[in-house]
């Protein structure tokens, strides 16, 4: 008897055992949510959703069915306060913004990666602008954010550089918030008070195909190198109880910029399909490598703007490296 016994025990061991092994991985989460916003250096987050990217590296770690949701928004702004609400999961937007939530959140809120980047052009239609201390009141410049966005922030950093400390925040007064795609109608119309636009591909090449406009300041000149001003971060909390599903998210955006690497005209063609921008997918993949133009997950040129937001009072808690901003993931990246 004391036999059977065992024997039964062992066998309902092995009967569990067999089980849990043939049974799928559960979920960390049911749900991942993202906004992204429109321009040539998001292409990783569409290609990521036109290839179901996520979904799949999900799949191949066990964790079951996960529905993958996106959102577009045209200001970082709106995309932190989603974040900050509980609405969305990660955020694809500027270095700035995940700074001011980084801080706002006293750390809770990091960037997970990079995602892209490329040189910002500030652009005008007055002849008569050929510096930054060209412009007036008469002027406005649109910005995707007024203040914090990374092209704000560019401004001001160039502004301080060119005109001194105490002209920092001389060009603030003339900048608008508007939306990328709409600025460019703004500009190209001729009628609105909006004559100027800080931008970032493919809506400044857009624009540069009228001869009336053209260029004043290139963020590439600013920096000294490339721009990440496209970043995922989300909540810390989040990113360290779903550690599987956000391994997946960082694969996604690995291979969406594998294939822009290897095949940058394949990639132009989903996303020109995705997006429906006016471009043959030739010219994109022009723009795709041009000088400055980086696909990567590896952060470029944060510290910088964390500098200039702290000098600025803008933040109050000092960032040490871009490390203490971002998810242990990608520290072992040569991140500025």
């Amino acid at each position: 008897m004391p036999f059977l016994r065992r024997a039964a025990g062992a066998l309902a061991v092995a009967l569990g055992l067999a089980a849990t092994l043939a049974a799928p991985a559960r979920a960390e989460t049911g749900e991942v949510r993202f906004t992204r916003q429109p321009g040539l250096i998001y292409m990783p987050m569409v290609l990521a959703e036109q290839q179901r990217l996520v979904e799949k590296h999900v799949a191949s770690a066990g964790l079951g069915d996960v529905k993958v949701s996106w959102v577009t928004l045209t200001s970082g702004g709106a995309s932190v306060d989603a974040l900050i609400s509980g609405n969305v999961d990660f955020v694809t937007s500027g270095a700035t913004n995940l700074l001011l939530a980084w801080d706002r959140t006293r750390g809770e809120v990091k960037g997970l990666a990079a995602s892209a980047g490329a040189p910002m052009l500030l652009v005008t239609r007055n002849p008569a602008v050929k510096t930054l201390a060209d412009f007036s009141s008469k002027d406005r410049i649109a910005v995707p954010t007024v203040k914090v966005s990374a092209q704000a922030v560019m401004l001001q950093i160039a502004a301080e550089r060119q005109l001194g400390e105490a002209g920092r925040n001389k060009l603030d007064p003339i900048t608008i918030q508007l939306g990328h795609p709409d600025a460019v109608g703004a500009l190209l119309g001729g009628t609105s008070e909006v004559n100027s636009h800080f931008s970032l591909p493919p809506y400044q090449q857009i624009e540069l195909k009228d001869p009336k406009i053209h260029v004043v300041l290139n963020s590439f000149d600013v920096v000294g190198g490339p721009l990440s001003n496209a970043i995922v971060f989300g909540r810390g909390k989040f990113m360290e109880q779903n550690p599987k599903t956000t391994a997946a998210v960082l694969a996604a955006i690995d291979e969406a910029n594998a294939l822009i690497r290897d095949d940058p005209k394949r990639a132009a063609e989903i996303y020109l399909a995705a997006t429906k921008e006016k471009f043959e997918p030739d010219e994109l993949v022009a723009m795709m490598k041009q000088p400055g133009v980086v696909f990567s997950t590896t952060p470029y040129g944060t510290m910088l703007q964390a500098d200039h937001l702290v000098k600025a009072g803008v933040l109050k808690n000092r960032p040490k490296e871009w490390k203490d901003f971002f998810y242990k993931a990608v520290h072992g990246q040569p991140g500025t």
